[in-house]
């Protein structure tokens, strides 16, 4: 009962946060939205995470409870926002919408990884994770409006080959207007050597600050 009542007050402190950032807005920092996933590349998440925040970001991150596998939380400098603190906090109207505020706060999603799994859902419009709930209620409709969106898609090479996810790959770019950065070849932790790793962190990096830049 404790856990659940601090839980709302943090939420309604970062629900408070949220708003002032938007009434008086005067940081030039640009605020990432970090989503993290169930394949085995979230293991870089630290890696990636710090590279954002040494390159002068804002960063929270949204992870599934399945990625929670391949990292250590305690490593994690911001807080980690899961499933769980959406889900057991609203009780009420008027009580803060997670993945709403999450998704306002925020200039740009990054997920990265990005699986096959998690892939599948949004390009369906499948919303059953506070990640997908963000992905599903993501600026997209109108262009002066839309944020912007990447994804770094992380899988073995016979799930990136696979027919499905091109085509789950088309509905994120071309209807969603999500930009993608491409998976590399490398040695796979499966120990097979094909597509499908998730493009190293210093890259994923340069890609954003490019983007801001221009």
């Amino acid at each position: 009962m404790h856990e659940g009542i601090f839980k709302v007050l943090f939420l309604r402190e970062f629900e408070d946060t949220l708003m002032s950032s938007h009434e008086c807005d005067r940081s030039p920092r640009k605020r990432i939205l970090l989503g993290v996933t169930a394949s085995v590349a979230a293991i870089k998440t630290q890696l990636l995470l710090n590279l954002l925040i040494n390159n002068d970001y804002d960063v929270e991150v949204v992870a599934t409870d399945a990625s929670l596998y391949f990292f250590d939380q305690n490593k994690i400098p911001v807080r980690i926002h899961k499933t769980a603190d959406e889900m057991c906090c609203w009780k009420t109207r008027g009580d803060p919408v997670l993945h709403i505020n999450l998704r306002n706060w925020a200039d740009i999603l990054l997920i990265a990884p990005l699986s096959a799994n998690t892939l599948a859902k949004i390009s369906n419009g499948i919303a059953d994770n506070l990640l997908t709930c963000i992905a599903r209620a993501w600026w997209w409709s109108n262009k002066q409006e839309r944020k912007p969106a990447f994804f770094a898609p992380a899988m073995n090479t016979q799930m990136w080959e696979h027919p499905l996810t091109c085509e789950h790959i088309d509905v994120l770019v071309h209807k969603l207007h999500w930009t993608q950065i491409p998976p590399i070849s490398k040695v796979l932790i499966c120990g097979e050597h094909g597509i499908g790793a998730m493009e190293e962190p210093e890259n994923i990096v340069s890609t954003i600050k490019t983007f801001f830049l221009n």
